[in-house]
């Protein structure tokens, strides 16, 4: 048997020239890259990212983004804010003159009378705060305010108002009373009053803090 292989002979260079020189000719002809197609690229080169035509690496700070608008300040607000904890009504404390409660939803209450006590907060960080105040009417009654302000224009001030009467037939006194209470025929007062609207928050507390230690509860 015939052990013989058949001859091997090198390709010539000049055909492999011609094809590589063909190759690199049908890659001129292709043309540039269709301009969605190059817009909408993506691609990774160690690391980096080339989006759009323009290369991006990780280390590169993130687009800026859009910013939602301030809200608009009150300048009149503004200028309260940086007074507190003083109010503008601060000196109309003890002076028996014509007062007007603002109440949201209900009449606004139009009296005779005193500002007994005020107090608001040193400070509003966030730029809304909290106002109470009790009256004194020439009658004898006595008027509880809250109002809620705000800084920001847009936002309106939130005004609560309640009235104490200390006869025993008026509506808000029967209704502080508890069962305890009408039991015993004990008259409600207006600190019960004034607790039952204003509660015990720090600045309800800061508020009885002015009436000497009449809100205070003593224990032997």
């Amino acid at each position: 048997m015939s052990s013989q292989r058949p001859e091997e002979f090198p390709e010539p260079s000049g055909s492999r020239d011609q094809q590589l020189s063909d190759d690199r000719r049908g890659s001129d002809n292709r043309g540039p890259p269709n301009e969605d197609t190059r817009g909408q690229a993506t691609v990774v080169v160690h690391g980096e990212t080339v989006r759009n035509g323009k290369l991006r690496s990780p280390k590169d700070p993130p687009p800026p983004q859009e910013k939602s608008p301030h809200k608009k300040l009150s300048e009149a607000k503004v200028k309260m804010q940086a007074r507190l904890p003083a109010l503008d009504d601060d000196a109309d404390v003890g002076v028996q003159k014509e007062q007007i409660v603002i109440r949201d939803g209900k009449a606004d209450l139009a009296f005779t009378g005193v500002l007994l006590a005020s107090a608001a907060p040193p400070s509003a960080s966030t730029g809304q705060w909290r106002e109470y105040r009790i009256y004194k009417t020439a009658g004898g009654k006595h008027v509880f305010s809250k109002v809620g302000r705000s800084v920001f224009a847009e936002e309106k001030d939130a005004h609560q108002a309640e009235v104490f009467d200390p006869t025993p037939s008026s509506v808000p006194s029967q209704v502080l009373r508890s069962a305890r209470e009408l039991a015993r025929s004990r008259p409600v007062t207006w600190m019960d009053a004034a607790v039952a609207f204003f509660g015990y928050d720090p600045l309800a507390k800061a508020l009885y803090r002015k009436f000497s230690g009449q809100f205070e509860e003593h224990i032997a």
